[in-house]
């Protein structure tokens, strides 16, 4: 069955039942039918302190590791062992729905639902964000318009409107959803006051004499949290197995900080004794800035991280064209273990609790798995297989024990550098020390814009690279494991209201385009008005 038809196929527990589970009372719970809702997090008090778990990958490949279906196949295989689970993740975004990669709400027997809500209009978060990013746009013309009491230099106004859709032809002027600032606000928040306080931050434009303008200058921060007063409040939803999941915001990890809201987190982390979140893409990206931004922003810290890995993927990675992947070759997984290896060395950099996980198909053949073991064991990382998308939760059962067993040890958490650095020694830091690279060079417009963050006093701020997923470098054809080449810094965006840098590597865009064969077209409604096609 195709993942839409098992979703489908499920028996589902109203949501109001699964949130009595978490001890949320009634008034809590705000429903948006039978089986979703959203949770009034501020009447959520307590003094739990649940484990923290991130689940992260290799570089990902067009064969899909997998890493939000073993994040649910996790949760599950922890409920089958009888622990008190939740898991954290973030909204899809309509981009790749209808573009290239789908879904993301899991595959196989290891799904959220309804899955079909979930990955379209869900609760109207992804459309509110967008609005109160458009009346920032709109309200930036407007005041230009009226008299320009301000003195907007319109030439150097640096907010994009944004549409949650991949539109090539919008590229220069607007930005898609999930990477916008407002995304980014709206997943650092901690709560309504101080997403409030970051919207006002937010420098929308230059005045002649070179001074920002915030959005506090137009009094609009008020209208913004008025937009987004509901869509701060996290979704709930429930896996096959009836298990709770949060569901709320969704930047792109490859063009923003690729995590859900902070808020979200802190509130499984109050509901339950271990809560599993993942962080978009290869660890490269997801998992540095889940650590370097949103733990250093949100005073987190993860008691495990679990790296998912596949022999499709090792096999990429070893250059085994499409045609070839199903058969079995030992020698081309070994060559493509350089990609794995190179992610077990970056995490054991920020954390002590490494876990690898093969994410199993049923094509892997044992000698290639035995490859991937022996590499883990010289590694001294311990190795485990997931078949959650098989068999649902029980086929993670292996995999929740272990990471149960790692919460327990002591964890060396580090983050990679210090606030105090300058940026260029924070980019320095992660291209050399993540990606590999031997130097980073930077173009002239890259460096007038450092200066400016220098005159501007934010040298603290953390740095989020935007670059190419299917590679540590910043050319997806180099795979592997690269090292000793350049990185090329094309351009910088302060996104002050969220609080950090973005450094924009390579031909990395914030507004993608859609594939030569597009998801939309095999996305229709049946003669009984079902959604099909959709993944």
């Amino acid at each position: 069955m195709e993942d839409i038809e098992i979703a489908r196929s499920c028996l589902k527990r109203e949501i109001l039942d699964v949130c009595h589970e978490l001890d949320l009372d009634d008034e809590t719970v705000e429903l948006y039918g039978k089986y979703k809702a959203k949770i009034k997090y501020n009447d959520v008090l307590n003094s739990k302190n649940g484990k923290l778990i991130l689940v992260t990958a290799i570089n990902p490949t067009p064969y899909g590791e997998g890493k939000t279906t073993v994040s649910i196949g996790l949760l599950d295989g922890l409920r089958s062992i009888k622990k008190k689970a939740i898991a954290v993740l973030r909204e899809p975004s309509l981009g790749p729905v209808f573009g290239m990669k789908g879904g993301a709400t899991g595959g196989g027997y290891s799904q959220i639902v309804p899955m079909e809500d979930i990955n379209l209009h869900f609760t109207g978060d992804m459309h509110a964000i967008t609005s109160a990013n458009n009346l920032i746009a709109a309200a930036v013309d407007n005041h230009i318009y009226q008299g320009n009491e301000l003195n907007i230099d319109a030439k150097r106004i640096v907010f994009k409107r944004c549409l949650d859709v991949n539109d090539r032809s919008l590229r220069e002027s607007f930005n898609i959803t999930a990477a916008s600032e407002v995304m980014s606000i709206f997943c650092l928040a901690t709560d309504i006051a101080d997403l409030r306080q970051k919207l006002a931050n937010i420098i929308v434009a230059y005045n002649y004499d070179g001074a920002p303008i915030y959005v506090h200058d137009l009094h609009l921060e008020g209208s913004l949290t008025v937009l987004l007063k509901d869509a701060i409040n996290p979704n709930i939803v429930q896996t096959l197995e009836n298990n709770p999941v949060l569901v709320h915001g969704g930047p792109f990890a490859n063009i923003a900080h690729g995590c859900n809201s902070v808020i979200a987190t802190k509130l499984g982390i109050k509901l339950c004794d271990y809560v599993v979140t993942e962080a978009g893409f290869g660890s490269d990206l997801g998992a540095e800035k889940f650590f370097d931004i949103k733990c250093r922003k949100a005073s987190l810290k993860p008691d495990c991280v679990v790296l998912v890995c596949t022999i499709k993927a090792l096999k990429y990675n070893g250059g085994v064209a499409k045609e070839d992947m199903m058969l079995e070759n030992v020698a081309a997984v070994n060559s493509g273990l350089p990609n794995l290896k190179v992610h077990i060395e970056n995490m054991k950099k920020f954390n002590s609790n490494l876990i690898v996980c093969l994410n199993k198909y049923d094509t892997d053949i044992l000698g290639e798995i035995d490859v991937v073991r022996q590499c883990c064991h010289e590694y001294d990382v311990p190795f485990v297989i997931s078949d959650s998308y098989s068999k649902g939760g029980i086929g993670a059962a292996v995999l929740a024990k272990e990471v149960c067993d790692m919460c327990e040890r002591e964890n060396d958490f580090n983050f990679l550098y210090d606030d105090y650095i300058s940026p260029e020694e924070k980019i320095n830091k992660i291209c050399t020390e993540i990606y590999h690279a031997g130097s980073v060079v930077y173009s002239d417009l890259a460096k007038e814009k450092l200066d400016e963050i220098r005159r501007l006093d934010l040298t603290h701020l953390p740095v989020c690279i935007s670059k190419t997923q299917y590679s540590i470098s910043d050319d997806p054809k180099k795979l592997g494991y690269p090292t000793g080449y350049e990185m090329h810094v094309r351009d910088i965006e302060l996104y002050n209201g969220a609080g950090f840098i973005t450094v924009l590597m390579g031909n990395t865009i914030k507004m993608p385009g859609l594939p030569k064969v597009p998801n939309y077209e095999k996305i229709d409604l049946n003669d009984e008005n079902a959604i099909i096609g959709l993944s």
